[in-house]
């Protein structure tokens, strides 16, 4: 595979989310099932497999898991996020005492085993419309907590990443439509608030709004849960004066379809809301 390795969240974004996470496990006793049972100096090499296919993600809070606990774990990655495992296959080998390794066993495959679900599901759907100017891009639809964790997966599967928050892009969806009285005072009031950096996007749902926001320049129009029809003759409308992206309505079996419209982007919540864990173990 070709595509280049993605770019993970900063160590200090991935430390706060598992730390967080080591400490609910641990609670205020620490691990008593290894502390009583594993000698304090015990050492051992163990590794993380893969036990059906997939793309790999999640390896830098996986990492983080065992350096919290043990900084002197030695960690070698043969599969590095953004890359495919075989069913059977090492994804990485740690050697160490065995008290922090089989303390961060949990908390580590939690992280690989749902980063590595959403990257895989992410593959299967940027597989599906190949050949297509499309491309796949995930929502706000994440999981409290891990919004930047889960991003960083869909960017391992070849997606591409929507607005992060409130704070980095204005989506004018049909509820603040409908309160500002219509798409172009809608519009011009998000033009007239925000900076000359910050991009404006707007929610329709027929091609007569459509019309409006290209009236007074949006950057990237949504059409949700249109026709495939509809999407074909908003992509002729547009003409390029402004991204489209499609929205609603998008599996696995449809996502080829909506592709072919022309549209640029197609936004898919299940990438973060539905993808199954991929199963991944630690064999000791």
């Amino acid at each position: 595979m070709s595509m280049d390795l993605p770019e993970p969240p900063p160590d200090l974004l991935v430390e706060r989310v598992v730390r967080n996470a080591l400490a609910e496990d641990l609670g205020d006793a620490g691990d008593i099932t290894t502390d009583a049972t594993i000698a304090r100096d015990a050492t051992a090499m163990v590794r993380i497999a893969a036990r059906k296919p997939g793309r790999i993600a999640g390896l830098v809070a996986a990492r983080m898991a065992f350096r919290l606990l043990d900084p002197d774990i030695r960690i070698a990655i043969v599969v590095p996020d953004g890359r495919d495992a075989e069913a059977g296959g090492t994804i990485a080998a740690l050697d160490g005492r065995v008290r922090p390794i089989l303390t961060g066993e949990r908390v580590a495959l939690n992280f690989l085993g749902h980063l590595s679900g959403i990257a895989t599901l992410t593959a299967q759907y940027v597989a599906a419309v190949a050949g297509t100017k499309a491309r796949i891009t995930c929502t706000r639809k994440t999981t409290p907590g891990l919004r930047a964790l889960e991003k960083y997966a869909v960017r391992c599967g070849g997606g591409v990443n929507h607005r992060f928050g409130l704070y980095d892009a204005l989506l004018i969806k049909d509820n603040h439509v409908a309160a500002a009285g219509g798409i172009i005072p809608a519009i011009e009031r998000a033009r007239a608030h925000a900076g000359h950096m910050v991009r404006i996007e707007v929610e329709v749902d027929r091609l007569a709004q459509l019309e409006e926001a290209l009236s007074v320049r949006a950057d990237t129009i949504m059409l949700d849960n249109m026709s495939l029809a509809d999407m074909r003759e908003a992509v002729r409308i547009t003409a390029g004066r402004a991204r489209l992206e499609a929205s609603g309505g998008v599996s696995l079996s449809t996502v080829r379809a909506i592709a072919e419209t022309g549209v640029d982007l197609i936004s898919v919540g299940a990438l973060t809301h539905s993808a199954p864990n991929l199963d991944v173990a630690l064999d000791y």
